[in-house]
Protein backbone atom coordinates (compact mmCIF):
# COMPACT_ATOMS: atom_id res chain seq x y z
CA UNK A 1 0.00 0.00 0.00
CA UNK A 2 1.03 3.74 -0.92
CA UNK A 3 1.88 5.58 2.19
CA UNK A 4 -0.15 8.96 1.38
CA UNK A 5 1.90 10.82 4.45
CA UNK A 6 5.34 9.46 3.41
CA UNK A 7 5.06 8.49 -0.61
CA UNK A 8 6.49 5.26 -1.98
CA UNK A 9 9.48 3.44 -0.89
CA UNK A 10 11.34 0.43 -2.23
CA UNK A 11 9.19 -2.08 -0.91
CA UNK A 12 5.92 -0.83 -2.91
CA UNK A 13 5.54 -2.34 -5.68
CA UNK A 14 6.05 -0.79 -9.41
CA UNK A 15 1.71 -1.52 -10.23
CA UNK A 16 0.58 0.64 -6.78
CA UNK A 17 2.99 3.31 -8.15
CA UNK A 18 1.44 3.58 -11.40
CA UNK A 19 -1.86 2.63 -10.19
CA UNK A 20 -1.19 5.90 -7.83
CA UNK A 21 -0.13 8.12 -10.21
CA UNK A 22 -0.13 6.75 -14.15
CA UNK A 23 2.04 9.78 -15.38
CA UNK A 24 5.07 8.25 -13.84
CA UNK A 25 4.71 5.96 -17.15
CA UNK A 26 6.80 8.67 -18.81
CA UNK A 27 9.54 8.56 -15.47
CA UNK A 28 9.50 4.92 -15.74
CA UNK A 29 10.66 5.34 -19.81
CA UNK A 30 13.10 8.05 -18.88
CA UNK A 31 15.19 5.84 -16.47
CA UNK A 32 15.42 3.60 -19.26
CA UNK A 33 13.23 0.89 -17.32
CA UNK A 34 12.24 -1.92 -19.47
CA UNK A 35 7.95 -2.79 -19.03
CA UNK A 36 6.70 -6.11 -18.16
CA UNK A 37 7.89 -5.84 -14.39
CA UNK A 38 4.85 -8.04 -13.14
CA UNK A 39 4.62 -7.64 -9.32
CA UNK A 40 7.98 -7.01 -8.44
CA UNK A 41 8.94 -4.11 -6.05
CA UNK A 42 10.10 -0.63 -7.10
CA UNK A 43 13.38 -2.01 -5.72
CA UNK A 44 13.79 -5.24 -7.45
CA UNK A 45 12.78 -3.52 -10.88
CA UNK A 46 15.73 -1.02 -10.13
CA UNK A 47 18.29 -3.59 -9.52
CA UNK A 48 16.96 -5.26 -12.23
CA UNK A 49 17.31 -2.24 -14.61
CA UNK A 50 20.64 -1.02 -13.41
CA UNK A 51 18.99 2.23 -11.92
CA UNK A 52 19.78 4.13 -8.38
CA UNK A 53 16.72 3.36 -6.37
CA UNK A 54 16.57 6.04 -3.66
CA UNK A 55 17.29 8.67 -6.87
CA UNK A 56 14.10 6.77 -8.95
CA UNK A 57 12.02 7.15 -5.34
CA UNK A 58 12.90 10.84 -5.53
CA UNK A 59 12.34 11.54 -9.06
CA UNK A 60 8.77 9.76 -8.32
CA UNK A 61 8.03 10.99 -5.03
CA UNK A 62 8.39 14.62 -6.18
CA UNK A 63 6.05 14.43 -9.32
CA UNK A 64 3.60 12.51 -7.34
CA UNK A 65 4.10 15.53 -4.78
CA UNK A 66 5.12 13.46 -2.16
CA UNK A 67 8.24 14.35 0.12
CA UNK A 68 11.70 13.64 -1.36
CA UNK A 69 15.10 15.07 -0.47
CA UNK A 70 18.51 15.58 -3.10
CA UNK A 71 20.69 13.78 -0.33
CA UNK A 72 19.15 10.55 -1.79
CA UNK A 73 19.93 11.17 -5.36
CA UNK A 74 22.82 9.89 -7.07
CA UNK A 75 24.00 12.23 -9.82
CA UNK A 76 25.11 9.74 -12.62
CA UNK A 77 21.60 8.06 -12.60
CA UNK A 78 19.63 11.73 -12.36
CA UNK A 79 21.69 12.96 -15.18
CA UNK A 80 20.83 9.79 -16.72
CA UNK A 81 17.47 10.63 -16.44
CA UNK A 82 17.42 13.92 -17.43
CA UNK A 83 19.47 13.02 -20.97
CA UNK A 84 16.45 10.79 -21.63
CA UNK A 85 14.11 13.55 -20.63
CA UNK A 86 15.38 16.17 -23.45
CA UNK A 87 15.65 13.02 -25.98
CA UNK A 88 11.65 12.60 -25.13
CA UNK A 89 10.93 16.37 -25.49
CA UNK A 90 13.08 17.26 -28.73
CA UNK A 91 12.39 13.94 -30.36
CA UNK A 92 9.17 12.60 -29.87
CA UNK A 93 6.76 14.86 -27.69
CA UNK A 94 7.56 18.22 -29.97
CA UNK A 95 7.95 16.92 -33.61
CA UNK A 96 4.32 14.79 -32.92
CA UNK A 97 3.02 18.03 -31.45
CA UNK A 98 3.73 19.43 -34.90
CA UNK A 99 2.34 16.85 -37.09
CA UNK A 100 -0.64 16.74 -34.91
CA UNK A 101 -0.74 21.41 -35.85
CA UNK A 102 -0.16 20.58 -39.48
CA UNK A 103 -2.89 18.07 -40.00
CA UNK A 104 -5.05 20.32 -37.76
CA UNK A 105 -4.18 23.11 -40.06
CA UNK A 106 -4.10 21.69 -43.49
CA UNK A 107 -7.75 20.02 -43.05
CA UNK A 108 -9.04 23.34 -43.67
CA UNK A 109 -8.24 25.90 -46.55
CA UNK A 110 -4.38 27.45 -45.14
CA UNK A 111 -3.84 30.96 -44.79
CA UNK A 112 -1.44 33.09 -43.54
CA UNK A 113 -2.39 33.17 -39.92
CA UNK A 114 -1.78 29.34 -39.99
CA UNK A 115 1.72 29.63 -41.14
CA UNK A 116 2.17 32.71 -38.62
CA UNK A 117 1.16 29.98 -35.82
CA UNK A 118 3.62 27.49 -37.71
CA UNK A 119 6.01 29.79 -37.30
CA UNK A 120 5.84 30.81 -34.00
CA UNK A 121 5.92 27.12 -33.24
CA UNK A 122 9.04 25.91 -34.86
CA UNK A 123 11.26 29.00 -33.13
CA UNK A 124 9.79 27.98 -29.82
CA UNK A 125 10.91 24.13 -30.58
CA UNK A 126 14.26 25.68 -31.69
CA UNK A 127 14.44 27.75 -28.11
CA UNK A 128 14.22 24.60 -26.51
CA UNK A 129 16.93 22.13 -28.27
CA UNK A 130 19.15 24.95 -27.84
CA UNK A 131 18.16 25.05 -24.11
CA UNK A 132 18.63 21.31 -23.37
CA UNK A 133 21.43 20.70 -25.93
CA UNK A 134 23.62 23.50 -23.69
CA UNK A 135 22.46 21.64 -20.43
CA UNK A 136 23.42 17.90 -21.99
CA UNK A 137 26.82 19.36 -23.42
CA UNK A 138 28.11 21.85 -20.79
CA UNK A 139 25.94 21.52 -17.59
CA UNK A 140 26.35 18.11 -17.48
CA UNK A 141 30.15 17.81 -18.77
CA UNK A 142 30.19 20.15 -15.70
CA UNK A 143 28.98 17.97 -12.91
CA UNK A 144 30.83 15.20 -14.82
CA UNK A 145 33.68 16.79 -14.00
CA UNK A 146 33.30 17.77 -10.36
CA UNK A 147 32.39 13.50 -10.56
CA UNK A 148 36.15 13.30 -11.51
CA UNK A 149 36.98 15.52 -8.62
CA UNK A 150 37.85 18.61 -10.92
CA UNK A 151 36.17 21.88 -10.08
CA UNK A 152 36.02 24.60 -12.42
CA UNK A 153 36.08 28.04 -10.52
CA UNK A 154 34.58 29.66 -13.62
CA UNK A 155 31.11 27.68 -13.16
CA UNK A 156 28.86 26.72 -10.38
CA UNK A 157 25.25 25.15 -10.49
CA UNK A 158 24.04 28.60 -9.31
CA UNK A 159 24.91 30.23 -12.31
CA UNK A 160 22.95 27.79 -14.41
CA UNK A 161 19.70 27.80 -11.95
CA UNK A 162 20.11 31.55 -12.23
CA UNK A 163 18.84 31.83 -16.17
CA UNK A 164 17.07 28.02 -15.86
CA UNK A 165 12.92 28.18 -16.57
CA UNK A 166 10.83 25.62 -17.54
CA UNK A 167 10.67 26.93 -20.62
CA UNK A 168 6.43 26.09 -20.59
CA UNK A 169 5.84 29.60 -20.94
CA UNK A 170 5.82 30.46 -24.82
CA UNK A 171 4.15 26.90 -25.39
CA UNK A 172 1.27 28.33 -23.51
CA UNK A 173 0.84 31.71 -25.31
CA UNK A 174 0.72 29.61 -28.39
CA UNK A 175 -2.10 27.33 -27.01
CA UNK A 176 -3.96 30.60 -25.95
CA UNK A 177 -3.54 31.96 -29.41
CA UNK A 178 -5.06 28.53 -30.89
CA UNK A 179 -7.86 29.06 -28.40
CA UNK A 180 -9.22 32.69 -28.41
CA UNK A 181 -8.47 33.59 -31.65
CA UNK A 182 -7.79 31.23 -34.18
CA UNK A 183 -11.57 30.65 -35.87
CA UNK A 184 -12.35 27.23 -36.95
CA UNK A 185 -15.38 25.07 -36.50
CA UNK A 186 -14.91 20.82 -36.85
CA UNK A 187 -12.03 21.24 -33.83
CA UNK A 188 -11.34 17.65 -33.08
CA UNK A 189 -7.88 17.32 -35.25
CA UNK A 190 -6.72 20.73 -33.17
CA UNK A 191 -8.14 19.78 -29.77
CA UNK A 192 -6.02 17.03 -29.94
CA UNK A 193 -3.35 18.63 -31.01
CA UNK A 194 -3.72 21.71 -28.36
CA UNK A 195 -4.52 18.49 -25.71
CA UNK A 196 -0.91 17.31 -26.61
CA UNK A 197 0.60 21.11 -25.85
CA UNK A 198 -0.84 20.79 -22.20
CA UNK A 199 0.37 17.42 -21.16
CA UNK A 200 3.62 19.03 -23.13
CA UNK A 201 3.52 21.93 -20.81
CA UNK A 202 2.75 20.13 -17.76
CA UNK A 203 5.53 17.94 -18.60
CA UNK A 204 8.37 20.52 -19.26
CA UNK A 205 6.95 22.11 -15.66
CA UNK A 206 7.47 18.56 -14.09
CA UNK A 207 11.25 18.20 -15.45
CA UNK A 208 11.89 21.68 -14.42
CA UNK A 209 11.40 21.16 -10.72
CA UNK A 210 13.46 17.59 -10.76
CA UNK A 211 16.00 20.06 -12.35
CA UNK A 212 15.72 22.73 -9.77
CA UNK A 213 14.57 20.86 -6.71
CA UNK A 214 16.48 17.26 -6.93
CA UNK A 215 20.04 18.19 -9.56
CA UNK A 216 20.43 21.39 -8.74
CA UNK A 217 20.79 21.27 -4.79
CA UNK A 218 22.75 17.74 -5.24
CA UNK A 219 25.54 19.61 -7.44
CA UNK A 220 26.16 22.08 -4.89
CA UNK A 221 26.37 19.80 -2.51
CA UNK A 222 29.05 18.05 -4.33
CA UNK A 223 30.64 21.40 -5.27
CA UNK A 224 30.39 22.26 -0.86
CA UNK A 225 32.06 18.81 -0.69
CA UNK A 226 35.18 19.46 -2.82
CA UNK A 227 35.64 22.95 -1.68
CA UNK A 228 35.75 21.43 1.57
CA UNK A 229 38.30 18.95 0.62
CA UNK A 230 40.58 21.47 -1.31
CA UNK A 231 40.60 23.20 2.06
CA UNK A 232 41.56 20.69 3.85
CA UNK A 233 44.25 19.06 1.16
CA UNK A 234 45.64 22.84 1.98
CA UNK A 235 45.49 22.32 5.81
CA UNK A 236 46.66 19.22 6.78
CA UNK A 237 48.02 19.94 9.89
CA UNK A 238 44.33 21.31 11.09
CA UNK A 239 42.13 17.78 10.92
CA UNK A 240 38.50 18.15 12.53
CA UNK A 241 38.92 16.26 15.43
CA UNK A 242 34.76 15.72 16.08
CA UNK A 243 35.48 13.82 12.29
CA UNK A 244 38.20 11.77 12.95
CA UNK A 245 36.70 10.80 16.35
CA UNK A 246 33.59 9.40 13.66
CA UNK A 247 35.87 7.68 11.56
CA UNK A 248 37.84 5.97 14.43
CA UNK A 249 34.23 4.65 15.86
CA UNK A 250 34.48 2.44 12.93
CA UNK A 251 35.52 -1.20 12.63
CA UNK A 252 37.32 -2.22 9.62
CA UNK A 253 34.88 -4.36 8.22
CA UNK A 254 32.60 -1.30 8.68
CA UNK A 255 35.23 1.12 6.46
CA UNK A 256 35.18 -1.85 3.98
CA UNK A 257 31.38 -1.67 3.83
CA UNK A 258 31.02 2.35 3.63
CA UNK A 259 33.64 2.07 0.49
CA UNK A 260 31.46 0.02 -0.74
CA UNK A 261 28.68 2.10 -0.65
CA UNK A 262 30.30 5.16 -1.90
CA UNK A 263 31.21 2.84 -5.04
CA UNK A 264 27.70 2.39 -5.81
CA UNK A 265 27.22 -1.07 -4.45
CA UNK A 266 23.91 -2.65 -3.52
CA UNK A 267 23.66 -4.48 -0.32
CA UNK A 268 23.40 -8.18 -2.46
CA UNK A 269 26.82 -7.01 -3.92
CA UNK A 270 28.22 -5.76 -0.78
CA UNK A 271 27.82 -9.08 0.15
CA UNK A 272 29.64 -11.11 -2.58
CA UNK A 273 32.17 -8.74 -2.42
CA UNK A 274 33.11 -9.35 1.14
CA UNK A 275 31.86 -13.01 1.77
CA UNK A 276 29.26 -11.96 3.64
CA UNK A 277 25.75 -12.61 3.97
CA UNK A 278 23.23 -9.99 2.72
CA UNK A 279 21.47 -10.10 6.51
CA UNK A 280 24.84 -9.32 8.00
CA UNK A 281 25.67 -6.64 5.34
CA UNK A 282 22.24 -4.67 6.33
CA UNK A 283 23.32 -5.20 10.44
CA UNK A 284 26.44 -3.63 9.63
CA UNK A 285 24.88 -0.58 7.65
CA UNK A 286 22.55 -0.02 9.99
CA UNK A 287 25.39 0.16 12.80
CA UNK A 288 27.16 2.29 10.63
CA UNK A 289 24.17 4.84 10.22
CA UNK A 290 23.91 4.81 14.31
CA UNK A 291 27.42 5.67 14.61
CA UNK A 292 27.88 8.37 11.96
CA UNK A 293 24.33 10.07 12.35
CA UNK A 294 23.98 9.35 8.66
CA UNK A 295 21.43 7.34 6.83
CA UNK A 296 21.53 8.02 3.14
CA UNK A 297 23.46 6.52 0.67
CA UNK A 298 24.82 9.94 -0.56
CA UNK A 299 25.57 10.91 3.11
CA UNK A 300 27.91 8.11 3.25
CA UNK A 301 28.88 9.05 0.14
CA UNK A 302 30.47 12.13 1.15
CA UNK A 303 31.97 11.14 4.37
CA UNK A 304 33.74 8.41 2.54
CA UNK A 305 35.36 11.09 -0.03
CA UNK A 306 35.63 13.67 2.94
CA UNK A 307 37.33 11.17 5.12
CA UNK A 308 39.12 9.28 2.18
CA UNK A 309 38.05 6.75 2.27
CA UNK A 310 37.47 6.37 -1.68
CA UNK A 311 39.16 8.95 -4.23
CA UNK A 312 36.43 10.45 -6.01
CA UNK A 313 37.40 8.25 -9.20
CA UNK A 314 35.55 5.77 -7.80
CA UNK A 315 32.46 7.59 -6.66
CA UNK A 316 29.91 6.04 -8.90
Amino acid sequence: MIDKQRGYNARNNMRELIRDNNMLLMAISRFDIAFGFGDSSIDEVCRANGVDTDTFLAVCNLLSGYGCSPESVALPSLMGYLRMAHSSFLDVTLPRIRHHLIEAINYFDTNDVAFLLMKFYDDYVVEVKNHMEHENNEVFAYVDALLDGRVDEQFSIAKFSVNHGHMAAKLNELKDIFIYHYNQKDNARLSAALFDIIICERDLMAHFDVESRLFVPAVEALENTLRTRLVDDENPEEPAEEESEQLNALGEREKDIVRCVARGMSNKEIADELCLSVHTVTTHRRNISAKLGIHSTAGLTIFAIIHHLVDLSEHS
